[in-house]
Order: structure tokens, then sequence, then C-alpha cells
């Protein structure tokens, strides 16, 4: 298990990565679509990701909009393990 990362690396991280934001202790960031076929499939890009990665967002879906949340529960808040995904999601899918 990695430990949660310092309130200070956290703020790095956000710094580099302004797209995702901080809420409820989770990192979490909003795509809208076209519809729901582009939405869905989006996730199923993520879900890909995930699994290859071995580290699982939490997915919110309404209609077009997807809303992705990380957090590392094991370790009680946001890790290295999110920090590298929200990276990786960043960079192959946005």
């Amino acid at each position: 298990m990695k430990p949660a990362l310092s309130t200070a690396e956290i703020d790095v991280l956000l710094k580099a990565n302004p797209e995702w934001k901080l809420h409820e202790g989770k990192l979490i960031r909003e795509w809208t679509f076209k519809d729901f076929v582009e939405a869905m499939a989006f996730v199923n890009r993520v879900a890909e990701l995930a699994e290859s990665a071995g580290h699982h967002p939490d997915i919110d879906i309404r209609y077009n909009r997807v809303q992705l949340g990380l957090i590392s529960h094991d370790a009680g808040g946001i890790t290295s393990r999110d920090a590298a995904m929200a990276a990786r999601i960043t960079k192959e899918l946005a």
C-alpha cells in the first residue's frame, strides 16, 4: 500500500493537472460529450486503462457527462497511484 499524499504534495499535483479538482478527498474530473454513446465509449476506454493499471476510478455517468473520481481507499486518501492514473487518463484520453 502506498501512503497518502500530503496536502503540499496534492497542491503540486493539482497545479500540474489543472483539469482535476479536489472534492471530498478525491481527485475529480468531469467530461461532457455529444451524447450517451460517446460518453459510454469514453468510459470503456477508461475501463481498459484502469484494468491495465490495476487501479479503478469511481465512475459516474449522467447521460452525456462522465465524472471520474480517484482515491486509494486502502490508504485513506490520494496516493501516487491516483496521481499517475489521473495523468495517464489526461494524456491518453483527453
